[in-house]
């Protein structure tokens, strides 16, 4: 097939943390560039690999049947040498020394942060939201957040059943850092009657669980049987709390933190789609020349985002969000 791009060669990485839905990104962007007649080289292990010139062929046999795997064939890593010039240096000459002419890079925040800085070294980028979090700027939905509520509600409605068995206050501490995206729709979801949001959370500890107490007590005299709180891991301390919370009320209380299997597992439908549409948008942007954007979803729309308006601006719960406001209508506390 006749190249018909003048972009000849792209390299594709994955970097941050992983997400159900990369390798169906990553899938769609090697088979636009493939369709093209444009070859797509592999980086393993994201900027960390590329300094150590982990560079690839990626032939067609490599992206058999990774639409439904979770986390990335590319693996990842984080790299913090990538933030100094002579290493964002090395990292451009290394591009350069295997004719890779565009870059498709599928990560987070700090992923999009060093794409910024191969840009300014001459590289030709374009960048994909990778991330259960959530915390983009710009874009409505990131790849692997969908299937991680869907894994974190799996485990919470079972926590859910033996908490109400046992009459129990359970605590049940969801990923996040510092968005608390997962923690609200896992929260609505599951008929929470507490969500906590490093957003709402002051810092001011003692409070908080003086409120998460009162609450406790006062449906407990209404007769209420079991107490449900999912925990953002950026307000965390799950375990004291639920000690405290026990020692307090003398309702038996637990703490589950989830932890990393949020990461992992079969990416749902919508990941699926919503990477796959990203992918191929991504490669043909990079393929048409349109360098130095992010690729997101506005209104269930493609869109095309500045890296300048993005890198660097996390997107955090607001106030007046409209699904916070909701849910405070229905009675469910926010620990404020």
């Amino acid at each position: 097939m006749n190249k018909t791009s003048a972009v000849q060669t792209i390299g594709i990485l994955t970097s941050g943390g992983d997400a159900p839905g990369m390798n169906a990104a990553l899938r769609a962007v090697a088979r636009t560039a493939w369709a093209r007649g444009i070859d797509v080289k592999g980086i393993y292990r994201g900027y960390s690999g590329l300094l150590n010139d982990e560079i690839f062929d990626m032939e067609k046999e490599f992206t058999c049947d990774i639409i439904s795997r979770g986390g990335t064939a590319l693996f990842t890593a984080r790299c913090e040498e990538f933030k100094q010039l002579e290493y964002q240096e090395k990292a451009a000459e290394i591009l350069r020394s295997h004719n890779i002419d565009g870059l498709v890079v599928i990560g987070g925040d700090g992923s999009f942060r060093g794409a910024q800085k191969l840009s300014a070294q001459g590289i030709n980028t374009v960048a994909l939201p990778g991330t259960i979090d959530l915390d983009i700027a710009c874009t409505e939905y990131t790849i692997g957040f969908d299937t991680a509520v869907n894994t974190a509600m799996q485990a919470i409605d079972k926590i859910r059943d033996s908490s109400t068995s046992h009459e129990r206050c359970s605590i049940i501490e969801v990923m996040g850092r510092n968005a608390g995206y997962i923690a609200l729709w896992c929260g609505i979801a599951s008929g929470a009657e507490d969500i906590l949001i490093p957003e709402r959370f002051d810092g001011n500890r003692p409070k908080l669980e003086n409120e998460l107490i009162e609450s406790i007590l006062e449906k407990k005299a209404l007769g209420k049987k079991h107490h449900l709180i999912i925990n953002a891991e950026g307000v965390g301390h799950s375990y004291g709390m639920a000690k405290r919370i026990e020692q307090a009320t003398g309702v038996e209380t637990r703490a589950s933190i989830l932890g990393h299997m949020q990461r992992g597992g079969s990416p749902c439908p919508y990941d699926r789609v919503l990477s796959t549409r990203l992918g191929a948008a991504a490669g043909k942007m990079i393929l048409d020349g349109e360098f130095g954007y992010l690729v997101g979803m506005k209104n269930n729309h493609i869109a095309k985002i500045p890296l300048a308006d993005v890198a660097g601006k996390l997107k955090m719960i607001q106030p007046d969000d409209e699904m916070v406001q909701e849910a405070k209508l229905m009675g469910i506390s926010f620990g404020d």
